[in-house]
């Protein structure tokens, strides 16, 4: 089994080589590079790209993977937010309709409105 990893990527209707032509620096057959922009960088042959997406394709389509998730997580952080409201409003409607609070509050009051 080869060891020269050789990609090709597609691009409008065109084959690129993931790989430079041979030149006077001895660049060639059995050398990986990953290119970034307009410059390479060695890479040792045992070493094999998974991620082939350009920086800008992939940084748009997280945008656009993050935009649509966040949409959803506000609708379902305001649901949650209303339904706490609720259950917190039937709460002190339970503990103010109860005599022992009712009476403490109508005691705090008058000792407020007793005082000179």
């Amino acid at each position: 089994m080869s060891m020269t990893h050789r990609r090709t990527r597609t691009a409008m209707y065109r084959t690129v080589s993931a790989h430079p032509p041979k030149d006077s620096t001895g660049y060639g057959a059995g050398t990986h590079f990953l290119w970034r922009g307009r410059t390479s960088v060695d890479l040792p042959a045992n070493v094999v790209e998974f991620h082939t997406r350009s920086g800008r394709r992939q940084a748009a389509l997280m945008r656009r993977r993050n935009s649509v998730s966040e949409a959803g997580m506000a609708t379902a952080e305001y649901a949650i937010a209303t339904l706490a409201a609720v259950g917190f409003a039937g709460l002190l409607v339970f503990i103010l309709r109860s005599d022992e609070v009712r009476g403490f509050l109508l005691t705090l009051i008058r000792t407020a409105l007793a005082l000179p």
